[in-house]
């Protein structure tokens, strides 16, 4: 047995610099999580962007299309990990009730509150 061994190595040094943000899931109430603060505000100012103001309002795959454009190049290298993200920041909206679900809409639709 290696007593020496780090099962749990330190992040990596940028990780501690980075500035994090509370986040809430819709889905699971009571539930926060934290993530980088600048990439949820590209997203979060992204999203409210392309959502309309009405209903019926837009599909996630359509949310993710049209934001995709809208982001920072640094943070989303050839646009890795934007549908994680959309999705992540479209529920944490939810939650603060700034985006809602269309009741009837299939496939799921969201407009802007």
């Amino acid at each position: 047995m290696n007593i020496h061994a780090d099962t749990n190595p330190a992040p990596p040094m940028y990780a501690l610099f980075v500035e994090k943000v509370e986040i809430a899931n819709i889905n699971v109430p009571g539930r926060t999580a934290r993530v980088d603060a600048e990439k949820y505000e590209a997203m979060k100012s992204a999203i409210l962007k392309v959502t309309p103001n009405e209903a019926p309002g837009i599909t996630a795959s359509e949310m993710v299309e049209r934001v995709k454009p809208l982001l920072p190049k640094r943070l989303w290298p050839k646009g890795e990990k934007v549908g994680w993200w959309q999705k992540t920041v479209q529920l944490d909206l939810e939650a603060k009730g700034q985006l809602k679900r269309h009741p009837k809409s299939k496939p799921m639709k969201w407009y802007r509150t």
